[in-house]
Parts: C-alpha cells; structure tokens; sequence
C-alpha cells in the first residue's frame, strides 16, 4: 500500500487582487502558513499562471516549481476545468460559457472551441515540463439540456452527442498520451460525464483509451444521490486525481436533488467547508489507501456558509488527519511462528 500526499490546495476559489491573493508566490506563502504541501493551479487566471509561457518555456515552469519549493510545497496538478468545458459547449449555454474564453472569440462558437482545444494542448505541455503525470479537467457537455428524458428523447439523440464528445476529445487523449500525462475528468453534473454510467460511455466511445482518466469528488455524487464508495471500487483503477470537499444533502417535501431553482443556501443539497457536511471521509481515505492510490488529496474549497479562509485554514488539518501513514508490518507479525513450505504441507497433512 502507499500513503495518500497532501495536504494540498486548489488554488482557483481563493485567487483575488488583493494579498495574498494576487500572485503564485503570495498565494504560496499563505497556503504553506496554513499547513499545506501541494497547490493545484487554475491554467485561466494569469495573476497566479501563464499558461501561454508555461506550454513554451521550461525556464518559467522551472520558475513556478521553484517558488513553490521555496514555500516547502510541490504542484499538483494542473486544472483546465474551464477551458475543457468549452471543448464541447451546447448552444444553449453560449452566452453562459463565453465568459470563459479569450475576449478574442468570444460570441463565435466555433473559434472558442478551437481555443478550447490549444489550451488544453498547451496545459499538456506544461504539465510535462513540470514534471506532472496528471491534469484535472472537465468534459464539457452536448447532451445536457437532455439529461431528464421529456419530452420522450429521439433515438440515437445521446449516442450522437457522445460519438461528438469523443470525436473532439480523442486528439487531446493522445497528445495527452504523447506528454505523459493523464486526463483527469472530473464526474459533475452540468457536464456530459456525470456519473459512473456515462463515463463508461464516453470509455467505449473513446476506445477505453489509457488517458481517459478520473478526478474523484464525492460531493458531486452525493449532491445526485449516487453511492460514491462503491464508485470507488468500481473504478479505482481510473481514480488518478482526488478533490477533498464536503457536502449534505436534506431532502424536504419541498425540494429534493433538483433544488428548486433556489440558491445554494437554500438547496437540498449543498456544498459544505470539511467537517460540516455529509460525505464519509474515513471510509474514503481507507478504501483509496487501500487501492495503493498515492497521488494527492487537495481541497476544493465550497461553501454557502463559511467564510473561505476559515475554510482552507480548517481543511489543511481536516486533510491530514484523514491521511494514513501505512504500515510496513502486518499487525500480527509478532506471532509469525516462521514456518516453512514443508511444514506448511505438514500443516496440511500432505
């Protein structure tokens, strides 16, 4: 077995203009101060990452690994969440998602995705030169606005949208492949993959292609009432990237996992700071120790309630006390009796 890293922090609910919020080097300090050892970076806010530099030069990534040295941390990962929405955006949401893109092509659909697709290229890249194995990203999604079945969806609507999805993403896979990196999607809804069953989908699409791999939320999951342990051992094996949040869901006769059009204080089900929410992390952190995954636990700070930095400052603590330091030694050890494969057969009686 190996010991889960961390604690860790994504950096991108917490970037701002003022100190020390403002710069890679501030935000460092600050994480470290809390009791962090990893940052995972947003690759789309230039006051922390200059992605455009990092896909093209190892001075500046050298640069960025070195400000994070001189704080005691180490990179995560790279995040690409809002750019690999946008590989794939239904027209519904055009106006919604344009915010994330280049001004440059913003309100024409077809260059934000071209857009979409060389900033996830270059975040490839850079993860190599950083000397990362993983990227955290999102899908994107075409089939969506159809996830609930009414009225009655036309045959081969989903199975379209899908041979769509993989059809942009496959390249990326395989530049992925190319750098040595996997792609770490993160389940969500709003996104085509969304649950284990869709991303079994998007597998078979994609060839069960070796990038196509997992960021693990179980907020998501709880949020859709999905069993997020058994999730794990389902797909364990894809599980190469994991976010620490929390969440609750309280059922009403009222609302239930739709929410009602409410805001997220007022939702069934809700995000909530470590600690203050629903989600089994005991149970996590054993069966991902158990499955010999060693990459990092990093908070995803969100919260309708709490004030952000109670929430990262409280996370760090929350984090690595979950973590668990494995043992070299069977715990019986002490009553080996030493023997061998003859007295084995004998024990036996062969």
């Amino acid at each position: 077995m190996k010991t889960i890293k961390g604690p860790a922090i994504f950096l991108a609910q917490f970037a701002g203009d003022s100190a020390p919020f403002h710069s890679f080097d501030a935000i460092c300090k600050w994480a470290a101060s809390l009791g962090y050892k990893g940052v995972q970076i947003p690759t789309w806010d230039k006051r922390l990452f200059d992605l455009e530099k990092a896909s093209d030069s190892q001075t500046y990534c050298d640069e960025i690994k070195g400000i994070a040295a001189s704080h005691g941390l180490e990179t995560t990962e790279l995040s690409t969440h809002l750019q690999g929405q946008l590989v794939a955006v239904h027209p519904a949401y055009d106006t919604a998602f344009d915010g994330f893109a280049d001004e440059s092509v913003r309100g024409n659909p077809q260059a934000r995705t071209e857009w979409a697709n060389d900033q996830v290229r270059r975040a490839l890249r850079a993860s190599k030169r950083l000397g990362l194995n993983a990227m955290a990203s999102f899908s994107g999604a075409l089939a969506w606005p159809y996830v609930y079945p009414w009225p009655q969806r036309p045959a081969g609507l989903v199975e379209t949208a899908f041979d769509e999805l993989a059809r942009r993403w496959t390249p990326l896979l395989d530049y992925a492949d190319e750098n040595g990196v996997d792609i770490c999607y993160e389940i969500h809804p709003g996104e085509d993959l969304h649950d284990g069953i869709s991303y079994e989908m998007f597998l078979e699409c994609v060839n069960n292609h070796a990038r196509a791999n997992l960021l693990y939320d179980p907020s998501h999951f709880v949020l859709q009432q999905l069993d997020y342990l058994d999730f794990i051992d389902i797909y364990h094996q894809r599980i190469k990237a994991f976010h620490v949040k929390d969440a609750e869901f309280n059922p009403t006769g009222r609302q239930g996992v739709y929410g009602g059009f409410q805001s997220w204080v007022n939702r069934a089900g809700r995000f909530r700071s470590l600690g203050d929410g629903q989600v089994d992390f005991g149970s996590i952190f054993s069966k991902l120790t158990a499955y010999d995954f060693d990459s990092w636990a990093v908070l995803e700070w969100e919260c309708a309630l709490k004030h952000p930095e109670d929430g990262a400052r409280e996370g760090a603590d929350f984090i690595k006390h979950h973590i668990i330091r494995v043992t070299e030694h069977a715990f019986d050890d002490f009553a080996n009796a030493g023997t061998d494969e003859a007295a084995n057969r004998k024990m036996l009686g062969l």
